[in-house]
C-alpha cells in the first residue's frame, strides 16, 4: 500500500505503475489490455487520495505524513532551510476529493511559543502554562465539525528563534513567499484557498509577506490578525490591502485587538499608544475608512465591532477599563474559530467570540 509522502512522481506516474502495484496484470499483454474502465477508476481514485500530499519541494525536508493518535488526523513536520519549522495538521486523506477545496490556514506562532504549546493540550502536573492559552489544535477540530464544504488544513510556522520580528531582521522578507508556495505545493491535487493568520509577533510574518509580493494573490482569501498587527505601516500595506479587498467578494480581513496601551504588567505599561495593537488597529481603520464605509456596533462587555463591505472587513476591539492583559485571551476565547468563520453563515454558530471556550471536547490529552 502506498503511503502518502513516500510515493514518488505525480499522479500520472503512479497510474502507470498501478497494474503491477495491485497485481492486476500478469505477463500477458492481453490481460493488461482487458484492465477495464471501472478498475482504472478505482485505482485512480485510490492513488489520488494516497498521493494528495506527495507533491512538494522535497529540498525543504518534507517526507510525507504520518498518522496521529489525535482525533483521526495526519501530521507532517519538517524544517525549511531558512530556520523555519513547519508542522502541518490535516484530516485523514479520504476526505480529499477533487470536488472539495482545501482551506490551507497558515498560523504563524507568537513570540516565545513552540508549535506544541500553540496546538495546546490538557495540562498535566508540571506542564508549562503556555500549553493552555491558545488551543489552535482544538479550535481547528471545532471548525472541521462546523465547516463541511472545505478540508481544513493548518500549517504552523515557527521561527527557529521563536520570534518572527527577529527572524525578519536576520533573513528579510524576500523568501517569505517561497515558504508559502512550498507548503501550498503539497496540495496541488486540490483547489486551495489560503488563509494568513497569526498571533502576537506572528503578524510580522504576514506583513513581511505583503512587503515581498507585488500584490496579495487572489488565492489568499482571508487575512486574520489575532492581536498581531503591530507591524502595520500605511506606506507599505494600505494600498495592497485595499486592492486585495476590492478584487473579490471572497476576500476577508479580520483584526482582533484590545486596549493594550493602558494594560499594566507589574504595575507598568508595556506598549505605546501608537505601537500596540489598539493604536495600530485604529490607524488601519482610519486608513481603510478613506475607501470603505465602516459601521460600529456595541456587542456588550466593552466589545465593539467595526465592519465594512457587508462584514468582509471586521475589527473586534475590546475596551480595557481594568487595565488587564487580554493579549492571548482573545485567541483562547474562540478567537481563531471566529477568524475563520466570520463573514460566513457559520459566524457565531456554536461559539461566541470572547465567550467561554467552545472547543473543550476537542482538546487533546497530550
Amino acid at each position: 500500500m502506498l503511503i502518502a509522502g513516500e510515493a514518488s512522481g505525480d499522479l500520472r506516474d503512479n497510474w502507470n505503475r498501478a497494474p503491477s502495484t495491485f497485481a492486476l496484470a500478469d505477463s500477458s499483454s492481453r490481460m493488461r489490455t482487458r484492465f477495464d474502465k471501472a478498475a482504472r477508476f478505482s485505482v485512480l481514485f485510490f492513488l489520488f487520495v494516497q498521493t494528495t500530499f506527495a507533491q512538494t519541494n522535497l529540498s525543504a525536508g518534507f517526507t510525507g505524513f504520518r498518522d496521529s493518535p489525535q482525533f483521526n488526523e495526519r501530521v507532517a513536520s519538517f524544517t525549511f532551510n531558512l530556520d523555519v519549522k513547519v508542522h502541518i495538521n490535516a484530516p485523514m486523506s479520504p476526505v480529499f476529493t477533487k470536488a472539495k477545496k482545501v482551506l490551507l490556514v497558515f498560523f504563524t506562532l507568537p513570540n516565545g511559543n513552540t508549535t506544541e504549546q500553540t496546538i495546546g493540550r490538557k495540562l498535566q502536573p508540571g506542564d508549562y502554562w503556555h500549553f493552555d492559552i491558545q488551543h489552535i489544535g482544538a479550535q481547528t477540530r471545532f471548525l472541521r465539525e462546523m465547516i463541511k464544504d472545505r478540508v481544513i488544513v493548518v500549517a504552523y510556522l515557527e521561527a527557529e528563534m521563536k520570534s518572527w520580528p527577529a527572524w525578519r531582521k536576520k533573513h528579510g522578507d524576500t523568501k517569505i513567499p517561497e515558504i508559502i508556495s512550498t507548503v501550498r505545493g503539497i496540495f496541488t491535487n486540490n483547489p486551495t484557498e489560503i488563509v494568513l493568520s497569526g498571533h502576537s509577533g506572528g503578524g510580522s510574518f504576514i506583513f513581511g509577506y505583503m512587503n515581498a509580493v507585488e500584490k496579495i494573490p487572489d488565492g489568499v482569501t482571508r487575512i486574520a490578525f489575532l492581536d498581531s498587527n503591530y507591524a502595520y505601516n500605511t506606506t507599505n500595506h494600505l494600498a495592497k490591502l485595499t486592492a486585495w479587498l476590492k478584487a473579490s467578494k471572497q476576500h476577508r480581513l479580520c483584526v482582533l485587538a484590545y486596549h493594550d496601551d493602558i494594560a499594566l504588567l507589574n504595575g507598568k505599561s508595556f506598549v505605546s499608544a501608537e505601537g500596540g495593537t489598539w493604536g495600530r488597529s485604529h490607524a488601519m481603520l482610519k486608513d481603510l475608512g478613506a475607501t470603505f464605509k465602516f459601521s460600529n456596533q456595541q456587542l456588550g462587555d466593552g466589545l465593539e465591532k467595526v465592519s465594512a463591505l457587508d462584514g468582509r472587513i471586521q475589527f473586534l476591539l475590546k475596551e480595557n477599563p481594568e487595565k488587564k492583559i487580554f493579549h492571548t485571551v482573545q485567541v483562547e476565547r474562540n478567537g481563531f474559530i471566529h477568524a475563520i468563520a466570520f463573514g460566513t453563515a457559520n459566524e457565531g454558530k456554536g461559539y461566541e467570540y470572547f465567550g467561554d471556550r467552545a472547543y473543550v471536547k476537542w482538546i487533546q490529552e497530550n
